[in-house]
């Protein structure tokens, strides 16, 4: 039996073939632990997170909105396209959008209350510099987020 895939499915395949191929190639017996979707994740959320920060100049910076406005409208923009692309080429999910999209964005509002206010908040009030701060929530972040889109986003039905 012959399976036709179409262009998205091929765009998909060929982003976990290169995924996988990478990660075949780690040091260290990594390649042993690390899931090629962990990689895939890494690398689109790492380019999201340069859509996130482009976004935050343009609308702070050259169109000149308030603070808050343009870090909202970018994180949630850099959301949308994660959303998009680790759909599509990282986790391959063919479930309905629509109740898949609601359960992204409960797991996107847990994570900007818990990690990136609550964790980064806390630690900065208990004295951790809040460069530092910020950084040790943002890894609390991607597990998160990484977990949550594998396991209860893109979860296998």
């Amino acid at each position: 039996m012959t399976t036709v895939l179409t262009r998205a499915e091929q765009r998909g395949a060929s982003f976990s073939g290169a995924m996988a191929a990478v990660v075949r190639r780690l040091p260290w017996g990594l390649s042993r632990v690390v899931p090629p979707s962990l990689l895939g994740f890494i690398v689109i959320n790492g380019l999201t997170f340069g859509v996130d920060l482009g976004l935050l100049t343009v609308f702070r910076s050259w169109i000149e909105l308030p603070l808050w406005l343009s870090i909202t409208i970018a994180y949630a923009c850099a959301f949308g396209l994660s959303y998009v692309l680790n759909r599509a080429l990282n986790f391959h999910s063919h479930g309905a959008v629509g109740p898949q999209l609601a359960v992204y964005v409960v797991v996107v509002v847990v994570n900007y209350v818990v990690w990136i206010l609550g964790a980064g908040a806390g630690l900065s009030a208990l004295g951790i510099e809040y460069h530092l701060a910020r950084i040790i929530a943002g890894a609390c972040e991607g597990i998160y987020m990484y977990c949550a889109l594998r396991w209860i986003v893109f979860r296998k039905n």
